[in-house]
């Protein structure tokens, strides 16, 4: 249950998803890439991800996924495949992404 609380609040998927590709991005380019108009719920999003030990910042770099924010982004593989596929299924594939990245 805690996990699917810090993951049900607002923008903290959509922040773990811009951070996937294994690339350090400052709080700027996730506000920016995230599509976060509130760069005070962008900051709130980031600590609590961060006390959570799924991301991490590092001095110069920026934010990244930790060990744990990878495996956590993993086990949710199978559920983005569902997603996609019920987007399909649902004539919204429009709204498939899992498959594309």
């Amino acid at each position: 249950m805690v996990a699917l609380d810090l993951l049900g609040r607002r923008w903290s998927l959509r922040i773990l998803w811009c951070l996937r590709e294994h690339q350090h991005k400052s709080s700027r380019a996730l506000q920016q890439e995230c599509g976060i108009s509130s760069p005070n719920v962008l900051m709130s999003r980031l600590k609590e991800l961060r006390e959570a030990g799924v991301v991490i910042l590092e001095d110069g770099k920026g934010y990244a996924l930790t060990d744990l924010g990878l495996k956590l982004m993993k086990a949710m593989g199978p559920l983005a495949e569902w997603a996609d596929e019920w987007a399909r299924q649902t004539g919204r594939a429009d709204l498939a992404c899992y498959g594309r990245s």
